[in-house]
């Protein structure tokens, strides 16, 4: 996330992917992130060849939320009342692969709280277009766990540069839509942070993908990205995806570099009818380092609570930087005491507990 962050502070000072704040991180150098989404319209799956969903374990979320759906700005559940999920993003899947296992899960399921899962599929360096069946092997065991536990997974491209690999796109979600488009649990998220591609080129992608997914009868939410490492929601609120429903926005932010002007970016964005989806933020500088600021963090928090923004935070990884939960070395299989987490890990899982408790 953080790999063209250095350069990308320089010129906008905010962030997700890079070192400057303009930019989330999330690269085995440095960091990344991604974005974007709302919509009116889509293809039902055929009513001749139902298929039944699998059997959510008893009282798990997914059981009593069921399928998520866009309405308006807000992410809502099968019986029309809004959904927060909270969670944890995986690392890069090329660079993070012996994280991805349902153990991992498991922790998450059982001692973190987490509704939502992220799965980060690396697409480059050295990820999915050099390695798609290692790669999407490794999604499908977390997507396949979450499934097994009752919560929401969130299948990620993770790319900077998705609108140069539209084919590999429409191919890849083509194939998880044929899979999981009956699955409840399942959310697509398209692009994960556009740095310096346009909206209308990050929208023209969207639009590609989303006509794969729905014309294979899937319903599940899409979260697309947004420019400028996905924080750019108000661009898009100005020409928004049309033509598809369930399409949420993705928004990003690391802590300690977007603060209140991003804050209201998302807030205009939202009053012109966006849907959000916070699927990566950090504690930290949006380099991935800096120290971790927890007030400016929990002013983030109280703002997605009010607005009920789903979110995962990055990353649940052992990597030696200020985002990761886990401290290096920390067992790939869960099941952690604390000391293997860090200051951010303690903190963030905490918080995810919380909304646990306090959820429906």
């Amino acid at each position: 996330m953080a790999l063209l962050g250095a350069l990308a502070a320089l010129v906008t000072g905010c962030g997700g992917a890079e070192d400057d704040g303009t930019a989330p991180h999330g690269n085995m150098t440095t960091g990344t992130t991604s974005t974007s989404g709302t919509s009116t319209s889509s293809t039902d799956p055929d009513p001749e060849t139902p298929v039944d969903p699998p059997v959510q374990p008893e009282g798990s979320v997914v059981g009593r939320h069921g399928w998520l759906s866009v309405a308006g700005n807000r992410l809502e559940d099968e019986h029309g009342e809004a959904v927060q999920l909270r969670g944890m993003s995986l690392f890069w899947s090329q660079w993070a692969q012996n994280f991805y296992n349902a153990s991992i899960v498991d922790t998450l399921v059982d001692d973190w709280k987490a509704t939502v899962v992220r799965a980060a599929l690396g697409v480059e360096p050295d990820g999915y277009l050099v390695n798609p069946d290692a790669e999407k092997a490794r999604v499908k065991v977390v997507v396949d766990a979450a499934i097994a536990r009752g919560v929401y997974v969130i299948i990620d491209w993770h790319d900077h540069s998705a609108s140069q690999h539209t084919a590999q796109a429409r191919s890849f979600f083509t194939e998880m839509a044929e899979t999981y488009g009956q699955t409840p649990n399942v959310i697509f998220e398209i692009f994960n942070e556009p740095d310096g591609e346009p909206w209308s080129e990050v929208k023209a992608y969207a639009e590609d993908v989303l006509g794969a997914i729905r014309q294979t009868g899937a319903r599940n939410v899409v979260v697309v990205g947004t420019p400028t490492w996905s924080q750019d929601v108000d661009v898009a609120a100005d020409n928004p995806v049309v033509g598809f429903d369930n399409v949420a926005y993705t928004l990003h932010f690391y802590a300690g570099t977007h603060r209140q002007f991003l804050r209201d970016k998302a807030t205009t964005a939202m009053n012109k009818g966006l849907a959000l989806f916070v699927t990566e933020w950090g504690t930290c500088e949006a380099s991935g380092n800096g120290g971790i600021d927890l007030e400016e963090s929990q002013r983030w928090l109280d703002f997605m609570d009010t607005h009920k923004l789903s979110w995962a935070n990055w990353s649940l990884f052992d990597k030696e930087e200020a985002a990761s939960a886990l401290r290096p070395g920390a067992s790939p299989t869960g099941g952690w005491e604390e000391s293997a987490l860090t200051d951010a890990g303690k903190w963030v899982r905490e918080k995810i507990r919380a909304g646990a408790s306090n959820a429906p």
